[in-house]
């Protein structure tokens, strides 16, 4: 760690020749201890290691009596309905408290044929020490500030799609089959317009219920109240994160019809398809907008219908001056300005389809997304694929509102 301030001043010490010869007489005759082997907590750190590789290929090759053997059995009831590609281990800290220890490690995995490559996760172990002194898994925990897994809920069960595969906890198959079909329909429907530059499948989480869905995501389940399911990339949120979940609350889920479930499930794949193309330079109106954009696409929904927030203050002359800011999409805010943040959103690319065509607007985001930041970002996508500048395109905007919702 770097200390900024003031610098530290070195005392001089005035040494008079026997005094350096002795020093030096004393080191070179020292053991050179850094050289002789392991220190005693690198040995055991190693060995905590070697029990997490054993784990993990026992998980990987199904072989649950050697799962037991490394301890923590139970646990493998809760994973082993998971398609895993990879399951690997690898410990940063080991703590010593008594006969036991705990263990900081970062957990990679790989889900077959979704993900592209491992997401890692911060875990916190609990061990524990047998008679013969091997060392075993008592517990497997996220670490701090870490989000769950869905297997720290519960027993997984997955059900596969044709595009999709659903991962739930305390779930029948029968509910996750119905997840699966939505998810299955939403794929080919987010390629259609989107294009197929995307892994054109999808994992969907089903959780137990909005607490267990804050938990997956690591905050509270109140910032999730209403909402029916979101889209993370789990890999530190970048845009080329390796994979993307569509986390479902299902308490607002299952309050929804037929149609509302198709749109959020197509909604979220959007946002799956979309990722490569949707960094720190892409405005929450436009991402939230095109994947309603997608969501409504052939649903037969008029503008009044599917933004009835909007279409109200319209009427009563509280027309938005301005596109929402990435502010109004907050979970927390306002449900009325949540709701017309959305709506705007989507108003403002079903404007650009039809006045521009499908293929700009695409061209757009993916010009947007594509810029070296924030800065710039709109103004130069706007002129060179839409060839308009800001303010000309919110007047268009403007004057479309008062055309599709009076």
């Amino acid at each position: 760690m770097a200390v900024l301030g003031q610098a530290r001043r070195t005392p001089r010490v005035r040494r008079t020749w026997p005094a350096l010869a002795a020093a030096l007489s004393l080191l070179l005759a020292a053991p050179l201890s850094g050289c002789a082997g392991k220190a005693p907590g690198d040995a055991a750190k190693a060995e905590v290691q070697r029990v997490l590789d054993r784990r993990s290929a026992a998980l990987l090759r199904h072989d649950e009596k050697a799962y037991d053997t490394t301890g923590a059995a139970a646990e493998y009831t809760r994973l082993r309905a998971l398609p895993l590609a990879s399951w690997t281990y690898r410990v940063t800290a080991l703590h010593r408290s008594g006969p036991g220890a705990t263990a900081d490690a970062e957990l990679r995995y790989r889900i077959a044929g979704y993900d592209r490559a491992p997401i890692g996760v911060r875990r916190v172990l609990t061990l524990g020490r047998a008679a013969d002194g091997t060392w075993y898994v008592a517990a497997d925990r996220p670490a701090r500030d870490a989000g769950q897994q869905l297997w720290d809920q519960g027993g997984v069960t997955a059900v596969r799609g044709t595009h999709s595969l659903v991962l739930g906890t305390g779930q029948g198959a029968a509910a996750l089959r119905a997840y699966a079909g939505l998810a299955d329909r939403a794929v080919p429907a987010v390629s259609g317009a989107w294009g197929t530059d995307w892994s054109r499948r999808v994992v969907v989480l089903v959780p137990r219920s909005l607490k267990d869905m804050g938990g997956l995501l690591g905050s509270s389940a109140a910032d999730y109240r209403g909402i029916a399911a979101v889209t993370t990339g789990e890999a530190g949120g970048s845009g080329r994160a390796p994979a993307d979940r569509v986390v479902v609350n299902p308490e607002a889920y299952a309050v929804l019809g037929d149609l509302g479930k198709q749109v959020v499930l197509t909604h979220e794949t959007t946002h799956v398809a979309t990722r490569a193309h949707t960094t720190a330079a892409t405005p929450l109106w436009l991402s939230e907008g095109y994947a309603d954009w997608i969501g409504y696409l052939g649903t037969g929904r008029t503008p009044a219908e599917a933004a009835p927030e909007l279409a109200r203050a319209v009427k009563d002359g509280h027309a938005p001056a301005a596109l929402p800011t990435d502010k109004d999409f907050g979970f927390t805010s306002d449900p009325t300005r949540l709701a017309q943040a959305y709506e705007s959103g989507w108003l403002a690319c079903r404007m650009i389809a039809g006045h521009w065509g499908d293929a700009r607007l695409g061209a757009f985001y993916r010009a947007v997304g594509d810029h070296a930041g924030r800065p710039g970002a709109l103004e130069n996508a706007l002129a060179r694929t839409l060839h308009t500048t800001p303010a000309a395109f919110t007047d268009r905007w403007h004057a479309y509102l008062r055309a599709e919702l009076t």
